[in-house]
């Protein structure tokens, strides 16, 4: 019943197009989401409250956060793409009868005044630095050095800043 709730209020509701920014974010804020005086598009899936959206952030329509097994932390000052996916789930690599073995959950941390571009991918465990620049459709599978932009599948720094 709980998950019916959140996915009702969080996934539906607030997600949908005719509700405005503001009545958005204090839904999220009230299911235990923290947003400090962010921008938020419609069309999010969050699957769980473990996310933090710092100030003056800006997150465009359709982006999914895949928190469900540890926490989404996005810093002060960033813009986020439509379509960007964060996913903190992964496995540990099972048996040859069944290779994904037991989930776990890994982190990710973007930091301050970031720029995410459209349907990038942000894998489980990942720190994005400060300044960063993450080019529309780049996975990123490993750490983001601060003031640097990165592209590309797997991402890899291809600018200092």
């Amino acid at each position: 019943m709980k998950q019916f709730i959140w996915s009702l209020f969080i996934n539906s509701i607030s997600s949908s197009s005719i509700i405005h920014n503001k009545i958005r974010v204090l839904i999220y804020r009230l299911f235990g989401i923290s947003i400090i005086n962010s921008q938020i598009y419609s069309g999010q899936f969050i699957c769980r409250s473990n996310l933090k959206i710092g100030n003056g952030s800006f997150i465009n329509h359709n982006c999914f956060f895949e928190n469900t097994m540890a926490p989404i932390e996005i810093g002060n000052n960033c813009s986020i793409a439509m379509e960007v996916m964060f996913c903190t789930a992964t496995h540990d690599s099972g048996h040859a009868s069944k290779r994904a073995g037991r989930p776990i959950g890994k982190p990710i941390k973007v930091g301050d005044g970031c720029w995410i571009g459209a349907r990038a991918t942000i894998l489980p465990g990942v720190t994005i630095g400060s300044g960063c620049v993450i080019a529309a459709g780049s996975v990123v599978n490993k750490d983001c050095e601060p003031n640097g932009i990165y592209a590309g599948v797997p991402a890899k720094r291809i600018k200092n800043l």
